[in-house]
């Protein structure tokens, strides 16, 4: 793939670039006065590499020292001058550069006022980018982008390729930059937070799994936050590839936009370049012979799988797998934890962890994985989803709906005309009411449809406590059953 270097203009005159064979790699960072905002997992990985590469490094986050946990003591090592328990208005204005975490609003007034005196921001996503050679596969959409970009990986591996996967998953990619072993092909998850704020990142291959309402507590519209996603695609040129969702209308009726190549996947009538045949994938490449893929031992849940199966493999295949690679890497992948898991099935009832359906596009894809009944847990924080999407599902596979945390009243109003509506004050009473409606052959489902943040820290949080709590009714179960007289 083609590597590209490009002259770029900045407005801050203090940052200087130097042209060379490999892209950005010269980005002059030592000496220069450098702010990074919000201290999450991607800030302090871009506060560590920017400290190491000489920059004089201030990093300032709203929460206090002990909630950064061990890392303040770390960079405060490496020389760092930490901001904590708020922002001076004024390292916003005398920074010569600033770089945010995706979690940090990119048109808060301190940014806006910082822009207004010149001040370059970026993100770490575009921090990473200007010191990356290798060519990126850069992986978008509302729901599906952890399953599909771990499965491009798995399928690059399996091919012999060195691959490094990361991005909004696991290692941010700026920890790539800063002493991850060499790949040949970075594989990036790429969330509409971290395009917001890129200038020069460029995937080679680029792929788009679909864009439905999410993070409208953000955006001010859907048509914003589409407009976020379509950056993905912002600097391709022809010779690179977009990957696209073909029965997706907010994907397809923006596709035009796009500079590169285009292989559809999921296209209505199987015109795209991959094509489902029940569990046999159809693969046509351009200058390829097509290949045929099987997914009988394909081992991830619902249809929307085998479309994330297709995604994947076009992708891995334009990146430079292999076909019998990626055979490989489908028979023997595993999803990532809370995502249509199955924790354990107790008195005949299985119960499935889906914490990461975090919208209500998720949840609906949950439900319609399932042809036995379903009781739903739902709630958290509302991110403006519209919960009426949801009835068709609900009523084709809905047994009862059981509602634990913040956005409940919005839910009931949507759905509590089609399921009958339960109350728990906290996850391990709605894992028990919820056993209590279930039977045998039933379907325990905690698919929130909203974000974790009124009770945990993350989706990950709230499914380990899922687990915890079926853990729980499964050792009373045991306890129960043991107790029981022998005849």
């Amino acid at each position: 793939m083609e590597n590209r270097t490009s002259g770029i203009e900045h407005r801050a005159p203090s940052i200087e670039y130097r042209a060379s064979g490999n892209e950005h790699r010269d980005m002059n960072l030592a000496g220069r006065t450098i702010l990074v905002v919000g201290l999450a997992r991607s800030g302090i990985a871009a506060a560590r590499f920017l400290a190491r590469r000489g920059a004089k490094v201030r990093a300032t986050d709203l929460a206090p020292a002990d909630r950064i946990g061990p890392a303040a003591a770390e960079l405060r090592a490496l020389g760092v001058e930490l901001e904590l328990g708020g922002h001076r208005p004024e390292s916003f204005t005398r920074a010569d550069l600033i770089v945010i975490s995706p979690g940090v609003p990119h048109r808060m007034p301190l940014l806006e006022a910082a822009r207004a005196h010149g001040v370059p921001v970026i993100g770490e996503l575009e921090l990473a980018a200007r010191f990356i050679a290798e060519p990126i596969v850069g992986v978008t959409g509302t729901n599906g982008k952890t399953t599909v970009t771990e499965l491009i990986g798995a399928m690059l591996a399996a091919s012999g390729r060195r691959v490094f996967v990361g991005g909004n998953i696991g290692t941010p990619l700026i920890g790539y930059v800063d002493g991850a072993a060499p790949a040949e092909v970075v594989v990036a998850e790429v969330s509409s937070f971290q395009l917001d704020t890129i200038e020069t990142f460029r995937p080679q291959v680029g792929v788009l799994l679909n864009i439905t309402a999410d993070h409208l507590d953000r955006y001010p519209d859907f048509d914003a936050y589409a407009r976020s996603k379509l950056r993905l695609f912002a600097n391709q040129q022809p010779g690179d590839t977009a990957v696209l969702n073909g029965s997706d209308p907010a994907v397809r009726a923006r596709a035009g936009a796009i500079a590169a190549g285009i292989l559809y996947f999921n296209a209505p009538r199987g015109d795209g370049a991959a094509r489902l045949e029940g569990r046999v994938l159809r693969l046509r490449l351009p200058n390829r012979a097509e290949s045929r893929l099987d997914l009988g031992r394909f081992g991830l849940r619902g249809p929307h799988n085998l479309e994330n199966a297709a995604a994947a493999a076009l992708a891995a295949l334009s990146a430079g797998a292999s076909p019998d690679g990626v055979q490989a890497a489908l028979d023997g992948f595993a999803a990532a934890p809370h995502r249509m898991e199955t924790v354990a099935t107790v008195g005949g009832v299985e119960y499935v962890n889906d914490s990461k359906a975090t919208n209500v596009d998720a949840v609906r894809r949950g439900l319609e994985s399932f042809a036995q009944p379903v009781v739903l847990i739902m709630g958290g924080v509302d991110k403006g989803g519209d919960f009426r999407l949801l009835r068709d599902a609900a009523r084709a596979r809905g047994k009862a709906l059981v509602l634990v945390g913040g956005a409940r009243e919005a839910i009931r109003a949507a759905l509590g005309g089609i399921l009958a509506v339960h109350e728990a004050a906290d996850m391990a009473e709605a894992v028990r009411r919820a056993a209590d409606l279930a039977a045998p052959g039933d379907v325990v489902l905690l698919a929130p449809g909203c974000a974790s943040f009124d009770r945990y820290a993350n989706y990950q949080e709230r499914g380990e406590d899922f687990r915890r709590a079926v853990g729980r009714l499964a050792a009373a179960g045991a306890a129960a059953t043991a107790k029981e007289p022998t005849r």
